[in-house]
């Protein structure tokens, strides 16, 4: 092979390598560390001891507590993904169909939850969900209702948060997957006698599948990680699986069985992402067939 053949195959590679060794050092090494530190046995006074174990696993495995746990964290991150996905959509559909005037402050409007800080964000739904809050006291004053309904310290309350909270990164992808779709494709199929509902069906949706493909992964992913909301909102009525994990780590100072309890979510959500890339691939395969 000579030098310029081996220059030319090289270089792909050399241009890769910033991003390798990015995700080298601040992923793939901090994720060993984790799957690592979750075999180290307690310690006392200190984040672990000598020597390894299976411990940690059997724990998490055998104790139907942290089980819930994960199936109630998975049920959020579902739900919240779920209301994103309904409420996002139509959004991003007429922010691609609007008129150029208006575009910017619509714009400007789905990115403002952005500008300010999640902690700020969920401490107004505590005012707005609160036993005394807005809105109880609206019903209450209207006497739609007697007593407050229960809005805050459990899933309910967690969701509309979250929801509020990770709706623009639903909304961008769709809306970036949509800006992509040629609207004289919707024509022509409504000049051929497809109904609205027909050609958003069989065109509109299909096409728009990577997008939603993408803001779906983001939303569940941020949804399962999500600590300052779930413990603002959830309290200790409602742990995720997230806040479990900061306690042992903070609180109880237990980093084997809090690093086992991180690797835990990651690998369920993990599966849970790998299923719905495989269900939405092949269900985009079949629309475009």
């Amino acid at each position: 092979m000579s030098s310029g053949r081996r220059s030319s195959f090289a270089q792909p590679w050399l241009l890769l390598l910033p991003a390798a060794l990015l995700l080298g050092v601040f992923l793939v090494i901090p994720y060993l560390n984790i799957v690592l530190m979750s075999f180290r046995t307690p310690g006392e006074g200190t984040p672990y001891g000598a020597g390894f174990t299976i411990a940690n696993y059997v724990r998490f495995f055998s104790d139907g507590f942290y089980l819930f746990q994960v199936f109630n964290t998975l049920w959020i991150g579902l739900l919240t993904t779920a209301l994103c996905l309904v409420i996002g959509f139509p959004v991003a559909w007429q922010l691609t169909r609007a008129d150029i005037r208006f575009r910017g402050l619509a714009y400007g409007l789905v990115l403002s939850p952005l500008l300010v800080g999640i902690v700020i964000r969920s401490y107004g739904w505590t005012i707005l969900l609160g036993n005394a809050g807005l809105i109880n006291r609206t019903l209450q004053a209207l006497g739609i209702i007697d007593a407050p309904l229960p809005l805050m310290y459990n899933a309910l309350g967690i969701t509309i948060a979250l929801v509020h909270v990770f709706l623009p990164f639903m909304i961008l992808p769709i809306m970036a997957a949509i800006q992509g779709v040629d609207p004289s494709l919707e024509s022509a199929a409504r000049s051929l006698g497809a109904s609205r509902f027909t050609a958003f069906r069989r065109i509109i949706l299909p096409l728009s599948m990577p997008g939603i493909q993408a803001g779906c992964i983001l939303v569940f992913v941020l949804s399962l990680s999500a600590y300052v909301t779930p413990s603002l909102i959830g309290g200790m009525r409602v742990k995720t699986m997230a806040v479990t994990v900061v306690d042992a780590l903070i609180d109880t100072f237990q980093w084997p069985w809090g690093s086992a309890l991180a690797l835990m979510l990651s690998v369920t959500g993990a599966i849970c992402v790998v299923i719905f890339a495989r269900l939405t691939r092949m269900k985009w395969k079949v629309a475009q067939s």
